[in-house]
């Protein structure tokens, strides 16, 4: 199995080679815990675990790391404008610490509830302060530092490689320009003064009592944990241009290991009708437990990003939600009915292997889940694949997709309904049709759709 993926430092789709045999590390860029996260941040999330699933299916261990910003992000991702976690906390009128605690454990029941699979490590930017302050001092003996008005600057001067952004370092500042800065290109690592002068969360440092700009926490907890060099970056696509080429140059410059990071794989935005990108900042965003209480499942926006590759912009609508639904629910009771009714040993056909190699190559080429989906209803409305093949292959097709097929439960059908499809089965193996038209009828009257197998039957609640 050869897996390509799409490099944004590149710009080309490329085969994926790990550093090690051992294990593919990959660090993904969390949410900051200042509100409830939006689904067009859980698009994202949901395209990391595409990629850590694929990387499964492909034989590889996985080491995955996702922060929680807890502190230090600036509403401009610019070292200026409002202080997100400070702000929340006078809007709620609570600390600063438990704003963060509140929206840290929402995020997490979130990708419970979206069957993300959990990163081995969740690092909070507050419980790693050390190894920031200890990069910074790297940065600082490596002379790329420099020091004013009490805060310390990346001197983006002093690192020219072109990045993500297709130049060099570049940023766009959407309020007042920092009269501090040699650059306007250059970014915080450590401030002292601010304007956020009831800030609760700060720490000693070499430099004086303060707290971290927001990039350098990526870099720090990063390196602690996967190395000076690992595989993978995930993100947004809204994270490319400032955040992720913050982090690249930091990172390189205090390590001096080119390229810090391999691979980086970006998602592009879940846009709504008429209203663009959705966006935390704007106050008009849908979160998981919103769609839930309109009565949709989590699983149901699982569904829905399936049908749109991961790079492309995602339209949302209730409409294209309530088709995911419908679709979502028809690919479950099959399963199970497929599930109830395949008896007898697994015989692997070609055409199964066929329809096996088409799933592979389409998860294989960049996450290909739109055309995933698509060989998985092919399947499921081939009448020549035997029924028990079909339940094979959507439980290895769903090691991608995630729902947990396996786990899924039927609704108990009651006795005597199932001693009426028995005898119905005795009847029409017998030859005896006219009492098994009679027992089909009776069924029927009882709520209940019998569909025969060679050996077997479905039954179907109408």
């Amino acid at each position: 199995m050869t897996l390509k993926l799409y490099n944004s430092l590149t710009k080309k789709k490329e085969l994926f080679k790990p550093i090690s045999k051992r294990e593919v590390k990959i660090y993904s860029c969390g949410p900051t815990v200042y509100n409830y996260i939006h689904i067009g941040n859980h698009r994202t999330f949901l395209m990391s675990d595409f990629l850590k699933r694929a990387l499964k299916f492909n034989k590889h261990n996985i080491k995955h790391i996702m922060n929680i910003t807890d502190i230090g992000h600036l509403t401009s991702d610019a070292d200026s404008g409002e202080d997100k976690m400070l702000a929340a906390a006078k809007k709620e009128r609570k600390s600063v610490w438990d704003i963060a605690k509140f929206y840290t454990d929402a995020f997490k029941n979130d990708l419970k509830s979206l069957n993300i699979i959990a990163p081995n490590k969740f690092t909070r930017a507050t419980e790693h302060i050390r190894a920031q302050i200890t990069m910074i001092k790297r940065l600082e003996k490596n002379g790329f530092t420099y020091i004013k008005d009490g805060n310390v600057y990346f001197d983006t001067s002093k690192y020219s490689n072109k990045k993500l952004g297709g130049g060099n370092i570049k940023q766009r500042a959407r309020v007042k320009k920092d009269p501090n800065k040699k650059q306007q290109n250059d970014f915080v690592l450590w401030f002292t003064k601010s304007k956020f002068q009831d800030q609760d969360m700060k720490w000693d440092s070499p430099w004086g009592l303060g707290y971290p700009g927001w990039h350098i926490e990526c870099s720090a907890m990063a390196t602690k944990f996967l190395g000076t060099q690992f595989d993978i970056h995930t993100g947004g696509e809204d994270l490319k241009q400032i955040h992720h080429n913050n982090e690249i140059a930091q990172s390189e410059a205090a390590t001096s290991q080119k390229p810090w990071v391999n691979y980086w794989v970006h998602g592009a935005f879940l846009v709504n009708k008429n209203k663009g990108k959705m966006a935390r900042s704007s106050g008009d965003f849908v979160t998981i437990p919103n769609l839930e209480t309109a009565g949709f499942d989590a699983l149901d926006f699982r569904y829905l990003t399936l049908g749109t590759h991961y790079r492309k912009q995602m339209l949302f609508s209730e409409t294209a939600l309530k088709s995911a639904q419908s679709a979502r629910k028809k690919l479950f009771s099959t399963y199970i009915e497929l599930r109830s009714g395949g008896r007898g040993s697994l015989k692997s056909t070609k055409l199964g292997d066929k329809y096996f190699k088409q799933f592979t190559d389409s998860v294989n080429d960049d996450l290909n889940l739109p055309k995933a989906l698509a060989t998985t209803w092919a399947v499921l409305n081939d009448k020549k694949v035997p029924d028990k093949e079909k339940v094979y292959l959507l439980l290895r097709f769903d090691n991608i997709f995630g729902f947990n097929l396996r786990k899924l439960k039927s609704k108990s059908i009651p006795f005597r309904i199932k001693r009426l499809a028995e005898k119905r089965l005795k009847a029409r193996l017998k030859k005896d049709f006219k009492t098994a038209d009679k027992l089909r009828k009776m069924l029927k009257a009882k709520g209940y759709e019998i569909e025969d197998t060679i050996k077997s039957y479905v039954l179907k609640r109408k």
